[in-house]
């Protein structure tokens, strides 16, 4: 179980990134979504203990996390968001530097680790390609490889399907739910069908705040016969979203269709079936209320 207690973080300029985030993880899928500039990369970069929060506390099990940062790496596997390695070298010979510097010495130990990793993510045969020449699938594949090394109990992976086509992201989430059973596996994204389909826990961070939490199931039945549609000439935006709570809309064949939150049908709308990406904009269209009616005043 990992545990987060009031983690804040403000940086020099005074940008709160962090703000008394309070979260359980257990083991499994957990989905912390968010949109970009949220504070999830600030709060992998935390967890992960590669800088410190300015207040607040963080638990993995018996470790301290903040306290002993290096006993966490021993049971980490990280991808963040973006990831150096040497281009030019293979990545059979880059997971096998990767596993020495994990303290995995033993030759035929190392071997066979790095063949298994290989296999596991679906890159032996290309395994003597330098990683320069590897597709963005193949580039998250192998970072999900090397943050394998060491059998971690706690993983953390940062955007990682962001940019990927249809066919390397099913890949890839594919890859992540074999891996999610019997360790804690934290999938931070802004793509609401990441954790849709891999997460039976989840959390929104907004504003650098945990807006929601808890199963997608539970949150999608939070806003059930709430949510309503209709579709409007692509002028009429504007007035609709000063009638009515607009949460999402979007452009089909010429015209815009709306969904609203409302608790009884509004006129001209038709009933329809809430999903995640619904309670996420609502999410998300609450926490930008307050900003706006501050800046109108």
């Amino acid at each position: 179980m990992l545990e987060l207690a009031g983690v804040s973080h403000v940086y020099p300029n005074g940008t709160r990134a962090l703000d008394n985030v309070t979260l359980s993880i257990p083991r499994g899928m957990f989905g912390l979504l968010g949109p970009n500039g949220a504070g999830k990369s600030t709060l992998m970069r935390t967890i992960a203990g590669l800088q410190a929060p300015t207040s607040g506390s963080i638990r993995f099990g018996d470790i301290d996390v903040l306290a002993e940062p290096d006993m966490l790496r021993r049971t980490l596997g990280y991808l963040p968001q973006d990831f150096g390695v040497y281009p030019r070298i293979s990545a059979y010979r880059m997971l096998d530097h990767m596993a020495v510097l994990k303290g995995v010495g033993n030759a035929g130990e190392r071997r066979e680790l790095v063949e298994h990793l290989l296999n596991q993510t679906n890159l032996w045969a290309v395994r003597g390609k330098a990683i320069a020449g590897f597709s963005g699938g193949m580039r998250q594949r192998f970072g999900i490889a090397q943050a394998l090394i060491g059998n971690p109990e706690l993983i953390i992976v940062d955007e990682p399907t962001a940019g990927l086509d249809p066919e390397e992201r099913n890949r890839f989430l594919n890859l992540l739910a074999g891996i999610g059973e019997n360790v804690v596996v934290i999938l931070s994204t802004h793509i609401v069908d990441d954790v849709a389909d891999l997460c039976p826990r989840m959390a929104v961070l907004a504003a650098g705040r945990v807006q929601l939490e808890g199963s997608p199931r539970e949150l999608i039945g939070s806003i059930a016969g709430r949510v309503w549609q209709r579709t409007i000439p692509h002028t009429g935006l504007a007035e609709m979203q000063a009638a009515h709570e607009v949460i999402s809309h979007r452009f089909f064949a010429g015209e815009i269709i709306v969904h609203v939150l409302a608790d009884s049908q509004p006129e001209g709308f038709a009933p329809v079936v809430g999903g995640l990406e619904d309670v996420y904009f609502a999410t998300l269209a609450e926490t930008r209320r307050p900003a706006t009616a501050a800046a109108a005043a």
